[in-house]
């Protein structure tokens, strides 16, 4: 892939200083963008319209990846059932194991995330996390969380999880959860990674602590009418090496009324 800096000179832009914009791009898509960019500067000299030129404009940068925030999601993501691929579980055969690998995500790859795992239904499906959401522009020293795996089944609801910089928490290296804070201080920072949107402590229904063997958890149970994942969210926190691993389960009012027996038990089995 070649990287291509380009001075684009249009109305669109200030006409005080010119704009250089540095991309990632392949040369077929290089090349054809450059011949529209060209056509701007022709049609500059021969008078063609403000309007026109911007037209032309929009069509050439309309060939950038569509992520020049992400390109294609990078994640291993498939469009088929996860029993299709996944192990059944050997304590329970109504769920298969996923095992996150360093070939799902960019943290594992960059071993900023420790390897976790969780019991999921065969029926449901990886979902493709972004690549501006999945922390792959930023690793291995991210400022902000980002989404390391998502599931879903439009039955049952979906989950996903994720990731926080230690740092972003706590001062302290390697801190744990306990020495983080209590779990209602814990889920005030990492609240709104659960609803999508905002937090509000009246929402918080229930908090536990579990332990498994030296690792502690944080388990919370969400009323969020508001939230953007879903008007009932189970949570589950804990803290190992630089980083905060969050597993949340969401369901809306009528996928929570058959499947909350389902999504409790996955958020039981998540472990780092």
């Amino acid at each position: 892939m070649a990287s291509v800096s380009l001075t684009l000179l249009s109305p669109l832009f200030s006409n005080s200083s010119k704009s250089s914009l540095k991309l990632g791009i392949s040369n077929a898509n290089q090349t054809s963008i450059q011949e529209n960019l060209n056509l701007i500067c022709i049609d500059s000299k021969r008078g063609v319209s403000v309007s026109q030129r911007r037209e032309t404009l929009i069509k050439g940068l309309a060939l950038l990846p569509l992520v020049v925030f992400g390109g294609a999601p990078i994640s291993e993501a498939r469009e088929v059932e996860v029993g299709s691929y996944l192990p059944p579980s050997p304590t329970d055969p109504s769920f298969v194991v996923f095992k996150a690998s360093p070939k799902d995500t960019p943290a594992l790859r960059a071993g900023n995330v420790q390897p976790y795992q969780f019991l999921i239904p065969p029926t449901w499906k990886q979902s493709r996390v972004a690549n501006i959401l999945s922390g792959n522009y930023c690793q291995p020293k991210c400022a902000e969380p980002w989404v390391e795996v998502k599931f879903e089944d439009e039955k049952q609801g979906k989950i996903q999880v994720v990731a926080s910089p230690l740092i972003r928490l706590t001062n302290k290296p390697n801190a744990s959860i306990e020495e983080i804070g209590d779990p209602e201080k814990v889920i005030a920072s990492l609240g709104p990674f659960v609803t999508g949107n905002s937090y509000d402590p009246d929402e918080l229904l229930e908090t536990s602590v579990e332990k498994r063997g030296q690792q502690t958890y944080y388990k919370y149970v969400l009323e969020t009418p508001f939230a953007l994942t879903g008007s009932h969210n189970l949570a589950k926190a804990t803290a190992k090496g630089s980083t905060v691993v969050l597993f949340v389960a969401s369901a809306n009012d009528k996928q929570w009324s058959t499947s909350q027996k389902t999504l409790k038990a996955m958020l039981d089995s998540f472990e780092v």
